[in-house]
């Protein structure tokens, strides 16, 4: 009876726990896609003063041919470059996210291409989002063109 009344007091525990964190999370969640989605409309309509609005200052990102980008002038500077150099319709989706902190989340997400030809360049990003102020902001950028055989 003791062991049937500490698992019960465990799993309610666990339950409630879970319950309390999950709305947070879920805004959160949303609230992380929309800054994704934002970011992929930054750079199709070249938009720089919104990128600078939801990128942190000291933002870095290592692009799929292992070129670096520190801060957030040069970061920017080599998106335009990359979006003018690589012309195509760019589509991001969210597959996860994790969080790490209360303010700090991982975020994994298919990147496509699909360049003039019709032919669609297939990779991954890694987004290391933080919040600061009540709103989330890019922070770090890992993008991976993976091997022919994945």
């Amino acid at each position: 009876m003791i062991r049937l009344t500490i698992f019960t007091f465990f799993l309610f525990f666990s339950i409630t726990s879970h319950a309390q964190t999950s709305a947070h999370t879920k805004e959160d969640s949303q609230a992380i896609i929309n800054l994704i989605n934002t970011y992929t409309k930054s750079r199709d309509t070249k938009d720089t003063v919104l990128l600078k609005q939801i990128l942190t200052k000291d933002i870095d990102q290592l692009v799929s041919s292992g070129v670096w980008r520190s801060g957030i002038n040069e970061a920017i500077k080599g998106m335009m470059e990359s979006s003018a150099s690589n012309p195509g319709e760019r589509t991001l989706h969210v597959e996860r996210i994790r969080f790490l902190a209360e303010t700090v989340a991982l975020v994994d997400a298919r990147y496509e291409i699909k360049n003039p030809d019709g032919s669609v360049r297939k990779m991954w990003s890694s987004f290391m989002v933080v919040e600061s102020d009540k709103k989330w902001r890019i922070s770090a950028i890992r993008n991976m063109l993976p091997s022919s055989g994945n």
